[in-house]
């Protein structure tokens, strides 16, 4: 299992979060390594969550849901 994590946008601060704003992929979809699963926004910048191995995706942190940066927001199986 390969865990998918909200990225770290500001080491020197554990306690920074953003919002996941779109999932691409659907919670039980196969997924291909480097496919484009996600966007999170933070402040007023969104990055893009790629997949860091093929499998199939399961969403933890819905759309619209906060987390904290390093959190985990998915796994592939």
């Amino acid at each position: 299992m390969t865990t998918i994590v909200f990225p770290t946008v500001d080491p020197d601060n554990s306690d920074a979060e953003g919002v996941v704003s779109t999932w691409y992929a659907t919670d039980g979809s196969a997924v291909a390594v480097d496919q484009l699963i996600a966007e999170v926004s933070v402040d007023k910048a969104s990055l893009d969550v790629t997949a860091p191995a093929a499998g199939v995706l399961h969403i933890v942190v819905g759309e619209g849901e906060v987390a904290r940066q390093g959190a985990q927001i998915a796994t592939i199986e």
